[in-house]
């Protein structure tokens, strides 16, 4: 902006002055041949136009009078000698160029380039604004031409200068993203805008094509490295899955407290790392560290929330169901069978007490009887609902591995083969999202592996992939691997394995393991192809892959030669899992494609295709908007077999977070003629109300429980879905994405999709005898907290501000980035779309994002107001 003061004279002078710059351009067109004179005059154009004032809706008057002559200007500027004036004069014609010349001429570059080498901002932002925009086009030409382009970079540099200095840093970005030159950047930051610079970069990042994406988040990372923002370059470098650069990061920061930060960070994200002495000298250090990376605080902060909130009294399943609040018919539900009954209580029960050590069905202390009447719960369920019942109480001391290894031991010794597999996979629920040094899970379930009985086998095989999830632990992979290649196996067991696999190696590419399940695959029969368990092979293959896009094509390529009763649905399955959580618009394209077309009974390709659109879309707000309202029209168009998988979708797409317009067509569909799309429906209605305790879904259930209550299978959705909305009383979230939405937890989605892909086909699983696949949940299930503790890990108390995250991308100055907040004490709870900031000067977070754990400093500027 130019200073007040001139604007002033430049209105007092606009009269007098209209007449010496009309005799100015008389003299330039009878073609003063006296220099003097040309001069004098072309500076005082160059004044008038600098000095002069336009509002938003004006053209500055110099401009307006200099129109007519434009074209004089130009003729007389081509017949002048070189000379300073002839540079004088192509400044002035530049500007003129910004209001006069011809669309796509790029006039005002051209005049600009031939022009003095003086300061560009002093003709204002409007007219950087414009050149900006002419150099991209004209580098895009030259580009495609091979021609130089040092002059337009030269050029390149003042205006990002410019930029940068006056607060515009997303079009210094831009233009350095148009003319490929992002390098620059780390140049022209400096402490007072490079935050805002790398919340433009990471926040574009999403809607660029690869490989531009993960370069512009390195340069935010290296910015980030450049002023000591440590916290914030190890969640890019999360995003960019780079562990050389979490090990950088240790070895570089020189601080204790950050560092253990930089622990609760990658414990979340359930990132397994291995300190050494190169990262942390100091042995101690090093064991507190690698301790917290391991998750082992999870269940304490988790039971002081809990505390915090007074929530520790256990609730019983008639406590969630709340029939007293439903009229009349089906509140006793005395005609549906017992066992699916007692099971749905068994869930139930299980994920509303996850985590809290106690319930009323599994913990009970042993008063009544010598036996106890967790026993007595047990035998309440039938044949393979006492494995479930087992492993439930696995997930009541979820996290908790020391006493839930206590209290599981005494199944171990049980006769019944069903309750030692529910046992197995209870060690693996305890163990999961928690590493422990001495590895319990592989030992004890390492012998039960190669037993006779399948459902011992299949409890200790998915409990290995829960328990090691996501750290490729080898001793796991030589205890699963030979099961995969055995021929004898039945597929139920292969199955799991394929997934167990996929869990512990999710993400890693491994070629060893992609080609065993690919070769388990080629060597099952048609009619073993054909069942829904045989699915869970070409999936856990896709985990393998999960968002590393590229990378999958060529098993893609191979499983091409796959039978054709599984080949499209193997495409389709390793497909969505590589371009999960990327946003990739083109995959969404394709997947809506597929599920265009008509097709005959027996396909069951286009479930994946459709649960596909969500694992994509679900990277970023616009692109899950858009995804929602397409797969409104697949309800309206669909075949069944699309219908079916509809509502799966719309659950992950609003995992945690009970949107209105997709719950009223969740429970559109929940009484859909299909039972199939209405058992698919009920389940969503809980994913999306999970842990949040929303009433309205709640309510929403409780009317379907009496809507159905003759139908078993639809009842028992019901329960589970009651189960999911009140899950840990409303303390856990299962939404894969954390830190204001940034990270993509790749364990959690991993457990969502198993889920998801079960539920394709109820009837065959769920409904089966493999209801204990709802377990997979647990890999995704956190706490939605924010906990602040001290520099000794103890919790500690202080006011924050929680509120509506609000977009403050590109916004000038500084916009607050919450609205609608209320202000408590900590421990809090964060819904979805919640963002926290500290309500006190006294202490400074360790970290920039306010979620999980958060270490606070005491602010030495901080003084109490008397």
């Amino acid at each position: 902006m130019a200073p007040t003061e001139p604007n002033n004279n430049g209105k007092d002078q606009a009269m007098p002055s209209k007449d010496p710059k009309k005799k100015d351009d008389k003299k330039d067109e009878d073609l003063d041949p006296d220099p003097g004179l040309q001069k004098v005059a072309l500076q005082s154009m160059r004044q008038e136009i600098r000095t002069a004032t336009s509002s938003m809706t004006s053209v500055p008057k110099p401009l307006k009078f200099l129109r007519p002559h434009y074209g004089t200007l130009q003729a007389h500027y081509e017949e002048m000698p070189d000379s300073d004036l002839k540079k004088l004069l192509a400044d002035i014609l530049s500007v003129l160029a910004l209001t006069m010349s011809p669309e796509g001429k790029r006039e005002s570059l051209k005049y600009r380039l031939l022009g003095s080498d003086g300061d560009i901002g002093s003709w204002g932002h409007e007219y950087v604004r414009n050149l900006a925009g002419e150099i991209s086009q004209e580098y895009a030409k030259r580009q495609s031409e091979e021609g130089e382009i040092d002059d337009l970079m030269e050029l390149v540099v003042q205006i990002v200068e410019f930029h940068m200095k006056h607060n515009a840093e997303p079009e210094a970005v831009d233009l350095l993203m148009e003319v490929e030159d992002l390098d620059l950047l780390t140049e022209h930051v400096d402490e007072a805008n490079y935050k805002r610079t790398c919340l433009y970069l990471t926040s574009s990042a999403k809607y660029l094509p690869g490989p531009d994406d993960m370069l512009v988040l390195d340069i935010a990372h290296s910015i980030y490295m450049k002023f000591n923002e440590y916290p914030s370059a190890l969640h890019i470098a999360l995003y960019l899955d780079n562990l050389q650069y979490v090990k950088q990061l240790f070895q570089l920061c020189t601080d204790l407290l950050v560092k253990k930060q930089f622990c609760f960070i990658l414990a979340r994200h359930g990132v397994t790392f291995e300190l050494d002495e190169d990262m942390t000298a100091d042995d101690e250090e090093r064991e507190t560290l690698q301790d917290i990376i391991n998750n082992n605080k999870i269940s304490e902060g988790y039971l002081t929330l809990a505390r915090d909130i007074e929530v520790m009294e256990p609730k019983s399943p008639e406590d969630i169901y709340k029939a007293h609040l439903i009229d009349g018919r089906g509140s006793g539900g005395g005609t549906v069978d017992s066992a699916r009954q007692n099971l749905a209580a068994t869930f139930v029960n299980a994920f509303v007490n996850a985590g809290f050590g106690q319930d009323k069905l599994m913990t009970v202390p042993s008063e009544a009887s010598s036996s106890g009447s967790s026993a007595s719960w047990l035998f309440k369920n039938k044949e393979h609902g006492k494995a479930s019942a087992a492993a439930s109480l696995g997930m009541i001391l979820l996290w908790d591995v020391d006493s839930g290894l206590a209290q599981l031991d005494k199944y171990f010794h049980s006769t019944d083969t069903h309750v030692i597999a529910g046992a197995l996979l209870g060690v693996g629920i305890v163990n999961c999202n928690v590493q422990n040094e001495c590895d319990p899970a592989v030992a004890l379930l390492a012998d039960y592996v190669d037993k006779e009985d399948p459902s011992i086998r299949i409890g200790a095989i998915m409990g290995l992939g829960l328990a090691y999830a996501g750290t490729q632990h080898e001793q796991v992979r030589s205890c699963l691997m030979p099961i995969i290649g055995d021929g004898k196996a039945s597929l139920d067991v292969i199955a799991f394995t394929a997934i167990a696999l996929g869990l512990v190696y999710v993400g890693s590419c491994n070629e060893e393991i992609a080609q065993a399940i690919i070769f388990a695959l080629m060597d099952r029969s048609e009619s073993e192809l054909g069942e829904p368990l045989a699915r869970f092979l070409p999936l856990g293959l896709g985990l393998l892959y999960l968002g590393k896009q590229e990378n999958v094509e060529a098993t893609a390529e191979v499983s091409k030669t796959f039978n054709e009763k599984i080949r499209k649905h193997c495409d389709m399955t390793l497909l969505s899992c590589a371009y999960a959580g990327t946003g990739n618009v083109l995959k969404v394209q394709h997947f809506l494609g597929q599920c265009a077309q008509h097709l005959e009974k027996g396909e069951s390709y286009q479930g994946p295709a459709v649960l596909g659109i969500a694992m994509v879309a679900m990277a970023e707000e616009l692109g899950s908007e858009m995804a929602i309202r397409s797969l409104e029209h697949l309800l309206q168009y669909g075949e069944q077999n699309i219908r079916r998988a509809v509502p799966l979708a719309l659950g992950l797409l609003c995992i945690s977070n009970p949107k209105v317009n997709v719950m009223d067509t969740l429970s559109r569909l929940s009484h859909d003629a299909d039972t199939e799309v209405a058992m698919a429906a009920i389940i969503s209605l809980g994913l999306i109300g999970a842990g949040t305790n929303n009433a309205r879904i709640a309510g929403m259930l409780r009317n379907l429980s009496s809507y159905y209550y003759k139908d078993a299978s639809l009842l028992f959705c019901v329960r589970i879905a009651q189960g999911l909305v009140h899950m840990g009383k409303g303390l856990l979230t299962l939404s894969p994405y954390h830190s204001e939405r940034f990270l993509l937890s790749p364990t959690s989605l991993a457990g969502l999709v198993i889920m998801l892909h079960a539920c394709l086909d109820m009837k065959a699983i769920i409904l089966g005898k493999y209801h204990y696949v709802l377990y997979f949940l647990t890999l995704a299930m956190q706490p939605r907290m924010l906990m602040t503790v001290d520099e000794n890990l103890k919790p500690l108390s202080v006011p924050v501000r929680v509120g509506q995250a609000v977009d403050v991308v590109g916004q000038a100055g500084r916009p607050k980035t919450i609205t609608g907040f209320q202000t408590h004490s900590t421990p809090v709870l964060l819904s979805a779309g919640d963002r926290a900031e500290l309500a006190t000067e006294k202490y400074i977070p360790v970290s920039p994002v306010l979620e999980g754990f958060v270490i606070l400093r005491e602010n030495p500027d901080y003084r109490e107001e008397n």
